[in-house]
């Protein structure tokens, strides 16, 4: 253990690093299709979890802008499975679907590709850490830049019965008009109460937000619910503080683990 010492402490600046820096930067409108503070959850090779997110935008945009449709009144239903590669290394894709006023019923919205990446909890960090890279492809129809990317550090803590998490996002386009706009940052965080592998319900408080010009901030209470061993549901109600849409958002994640235990 002596001997490895000094690589870890090394490993454990630069991604201390990393992290802080995320602070230096702006902001990036909030994702309708996936409203979700990662958490450190490692996969097992040939281990699998199959998300879907339903999110009802209740109050939203009422009017196009450019290629965007009005966001009120929009159903986004997103289709996640993701697989261990290896103990800390998984690959995750989605599907996004969306329901719109004056739309054809369910149309498809775009796919994504997130490679996750775990730091062992052997290092003993102070806290257990993670990263998520999301790869997006997203028709003009529901985001003004069809393709970007978002850097989604996972910084978990416990303490006593409650759980922090907090995700300080970093994101770029590079396909759109937001191209010129650079890196962009949008913090999340989540506080729950207990935990979920031994407890049925865990109520939680997420938080969202933008702190560029726009001046977002979003609250959503909500609880997770342990249905069966290997079934999570997890429901919560989104409410804007700040006059920028959504004002209202429902929303759903019913994950589903499978694969070798």
């Amino acid at each position: 253990m002596s001997g490895s010492q000094p690589v870890f402490s090394g490993n454990r600046s630069k991604l201390i690093a990393l992290w802080l820096l995320a602070g230096w930067v702006t902001a990036h409108a909030q994702d309708p299709f996936e409203i979700h503070v990662y958490e450190y959850e490692t996969l097992k090779p040939a281990e699998f979890t199959l998300e879907q997110h339903l999110n009802y935008w209740a109050v939203g945009s009422k009017q196009f802008d450019g290629t965007v449709a009005p966001t009120n009144d929009q159903l986004h239903m997103t289709y996640e499975l993701t697989g261990g590669i290896t103990d800390q290394i998984s690959l995750g894709f989605m599907e996004l679907n969306a329901v719109r006023p004056g739309g054809s019923g369910l149309e498809y919205a775009g796919w994504r590709v997130l490679p996750h990446f775990y730091v062992p909890k052997d290092w003993h960090l102070p806290f257990d850490a993670g990263l998520v890279v999301e790869f997006s492809f997203v028709r003009p129809t529901y985001a003004a830049d069809s393709g970007h990317v978002e850097v989604r550090p996972i910084l978990e803590r416990r303490w006593g019965s409650f759980q922090f998490d907090f995700n300080p996002v970093l994101a770029r386009s590079f396909h759109g008009p937001g191209v010129r706009d650079g890196w962009e940052f949008e913090p999340a965080a989540r506080v729950a109460y207990g935990d979920s592998d031994v407890m049925r319900v865990v109520p939680y408080l997420e938080w969202y937000s933008e702190l560029g010009s726009q001046k977002v901030q979003q609250f959503f209470p909500g609880v997770d619910l342990k249905l069966r061993e290997n079934l999570l549901w997890s429901l919560g109600v989104g409410v804007g503080a700040t006059s920028v849409e959504p004002r209202l958002v429902y929303k759903s994640r019913l994950e589903f683990s499978f694969g070798r235990r």
